[in-house]
């Protein structure tokens, strides 16, 4: 068993946000566990621009991204366990990983930072008809074999689900000399940011079909065609509507999953509307000195927003070392609940007594609303309302409280949207 202070578990964005906050905070004794061969995380393999532009005043890509943060570690006394898997965590704080290089290994940590990322849903929880044929990937499978191994996955492409990984692959492709046919959505608005839909859609003339679906998959060995079909509100096939293309190629774009496997192992909390660790206000979940923050514990759009969420994660779990970290009256904290037209709140809960100049509270709509009233209500008491213009549920919106109006607060806090007309 080797003894630790902070252990963090994903060298991805969120993980090395974090590594670098906490030693900028005055903590000394870090590891980072990364299952893959070099850090980075999904980084790596998005090649595409559009990053960085919050935290570093610059459009990067992904690698880019990286880069900065990889670099800010190197000047750091860090240590990096590369392609080394995490098997298991207790709820104590013991870490069970096992690498190439070490072998088993065991690690009682004083306080872990879970950082593990999301992974895309795939066929089987869809329930995708069709035989297990080849010519079916994932939009982020497809993704690495592109930018990463150089294989060109398809020519003639179908994408379902409107994920951003789809909407930027579906560039991508095009790019690369392949025909995207056709994007479906089962959904009545699209899951990924206004600016994909505009710029890796629109800009190639390549068509979306919201609430519509694949009802039928055709190809022995490698898949010939795919037909799709218009949904009703129940999401129920609508005869008649069925349009059938020709392609080689189907990309799934149908939603991330935070991976809780270890969280669950550890029996930490997870709230069912993100599938991610119930936290406070200092990213700390319901187990003292357990902290989560990136996609493991809500799936973000953008990953300037990870590093803001992260790096605040990393600078309290270090406080939490240090002694720094104020008590947690769970007892009183306060509950965030998500009210009228939204579909999840973080934190989900707080503190009032250890805010000490403002919360903000990050959430995601339930459907499209060109204006809109937020609020923010405790009982009988509006703590706060804010006006905001083209809220979607593929966009993460939030809002900031300051202490002085939490300070009003009691029992649990509720937020909601609103539409209004002008």
């Amino acid at each position: 068993m080797t003894n630790c202070g902070l252990a963090i578990i994903g060298g991805g964005p969120a993980g090395l946000a974090a590594a670098i906050s906490a030693y900028d905070a005055g903590l000394r004794d870090i590891v980072i566990f990364e299952r893959d061969k070099e850090l980075g995380g999904i980084l790596e393999q998005c090649i595409h621009n559009g990053f960085g532009l919050t935290t570093f005043g610059e459009e990067l890509t992904g690698p880019e991204y990286a880069e900065r943060y990889i670099n800010q570690l190197a000047g750091k006394d860090i240590k990096v366990l590369t392609g080394s898997m995490v098997i298991g965590l207790t709820a104590d704080k013991v870490i069970t990983a096992v690498s190439k290089q070490d072998g088993y290994m065991e690690y009682k940590a004083e306080a872990v930072i879970l950082a593990m990322g999301c992974r895309e849903r795939g066929r089987g929880p869809i329930k995708l008809i069709g035989d297990r044929g080849s010519g079916v990937f994932t939009a982020g499978c497809a993704q690495r074999y592109m930018n990463m191994e150089g294989y060109m996955v398809g020519r003639r492409v179908v994408i379902l689900g409107s994920g951003d990984i789809g909407l930027i692959m579906a560039r991508r492709m095009t790019l690369s000399g392949a025909k995207v046919l056709a994007v479906a959505e089962i959904m009545p608005h699209s899951s990924g940011l206004s600016r994909n839909i505009a710029q890796c859609l629109n800009d190639f003339d390549i068509p979306l079909y919201l609430s519509h679906t694949i009802t039928d998959i055709k190809g022995d060995g490698r898949i010939e065609s795919v037909t799709i079909s218009a949904v009703d509100e129940r999401m129920k096939p609508i005869a008649g509507t069925e349009k059938t293309y020709e392609c080689d190629t189907l990309l799934l774009s149908v939603g991330l999953v935070p991976e809780n496997e270890l969280s669950r192992g550890a029996g930490v909390p997870l709230d069912p509307r993100t599938n991610g660790a119930i936290v406070y206000e200092d990213m700390q979940t319901e187990f003292d000195g357990i902290f989560a923050c990136g996609n493991v514990l809500h799936v973000h759009d953008l990953v300037d927003f990870v590093s803001a969420e992260s790096a605040r994660a990393g600078a309290n779990a270090a406080k939490y070392i240090l002694g720094g970290c104020p008590a947690k009256e769970r007892a009183t904290a306060i509950a965030i609940k998500n009210g009228d037209g939204v579909s999840y709140t973080v934190p989900q809960k707080f503190c009032k007594q250890n805010i000490d100049k403002n919360l903000t509270v990050f959430f995601r709509v339930r459907r499209k609303y060109a204006s809109a009233i937020i609020e923010v209500v405790s009982g009988e008491t509006k703590i706060a309302s804010f006006k905001r213009k083209f809220l979607a549920p593929g966009e993460m919106q939030n809002v900031v409280l300051p202490s002085a109006l939490l300070a009003k607060a009691e029992g649990t806090l509720t937020v909601s949207v609103t539409e209004v007309t002008e």
